[in-house]
């Protein structure tokens, strides 16, 4: 007969979070293997009043978090846990759980060993028990790297070499997020399909991450007009969404990339498929919109 190690906790893979440089914008990114507790703990920390925002992305739980430490009138059925404080210092990003029977077990026991978890202190959980935990996770940045052309009529798709440099380039310091497909619009020299990519990453080490992808991308693109840029803000701007849309409603002259100030955006690869690349960016996770194919008079 089959045994099991640990028949009452179901450990989260991987818990990484990220903030803006002012250190007030929080995302909080669990990685989950059972979908059942993933949404349960979305529909009851949704009730915290330090959670702006939760959502799903793939096998992933997005939190948008404030700032703070608040006492949860935490009840059994209605709101049996939450997350109780957030603070961020300049390398490390604390969060703090509660939960009352099974929600403390989640709380306390299936968080606390996840991998890119610093260090943990939790209580003793399970039964009707009252339980919570305290996680250390590095403090890191959100970088989105976007890219174009990078296949030819005859071999190639963009969007599975930036899946693979993408899994390439992780390491302690840099986790891959998450992948979006976004459809531009079909402009006479497109490959095929022409969709723009933008891989979205959380690392402490922007630098070393830009320089890995490049080098892996300069390796493998097929075509000698690739695109790649990078945006290392923790939200695109609205000039840089405007752009995006209007790369999806029609063909535009590149003169217009070239009058798009922001700072935190970088050129990497300076190819005809930059604009498709600078493009992609904005809508990162945004799939119904990354997808949705553009007639140019919508």
């Amino acid at each position: 007969m089959a045994s099991i190690s640990e028949p009452y906790v179901i450990h989260y893979p991987k818990i990484v979070a990220v903030a803006d440089t002012s250190g007030k914008n929080v995302e909080l990114v669990e990685f989950f293997e059972c979908i059942g507790g993933a949404m349960w703990a979305q529909h009851h920390y949704a009730k915290s009043p330090l959670i702006a925002d939760v959502r799903c992305v793939g096998s992933t739980t997005r939190y948008r978090m404030h700032l703070g430490s608040v006492n949860l009138a935490l009840e059994g059925s209605r709101f049996p846990a939450g997350i109780s404080a957030c603070t961020v210092d300049p390398d490390e990003i604390a969060i703090t759980y509660i939960g009352m029977g099974g929600g403390g077990v989640g709380a306390a026991a299936c968080r606390s060993d996840a991998q890119g978890v610093l260090r943990s202190r939790s209580d003793p959980a399970g039964g009707g028990k009252v339980a919570g935990a305290t996680l250390w996770l590095p403090r890191m940045q959100r970088v989105l790297i976007g890219v174009d052309d990078t296949d030819t009529p005859e071999e190639g798709a963009t969007w599975t070499l930036v899946h693979n440099i993408a899994k390439a380039v992780e390491n302690k310091h840099t986790v891959y997020l998450s992948h979006t497909i976004v459809q531009l619009y079909p402009v006479p020299y497109r490959t095929k399909n022409c969709v723009g990519l933008v891989a979205e990453f959380a690392t402490s080490d922007i630098r070393g991450l830009v320089e890995r992808f490049h080098g892996l991308l300069v390796q493998y693109t097929l075509s000698e007009k690739t695109g790649m840029a990078v945006y290392s803000g923790f939200t695109p701007s609205k000039e840089l969404t405007e752009f995006g849309r209007k790369v999806k409603r029609g063909e535009v002259e590149s003169g217009l990339l070239e009058s798009l100030r922001d700072d935190q955006l970088e050129i990497v690869m300076n190819g005809r498929g930059i604009i498709g690349a600078v493009a992609a960016i904005p809508f990162y996770t945004n799939y119904p919109e990354a997808l949705e194919l553009c007639t140019g008079k919508t």
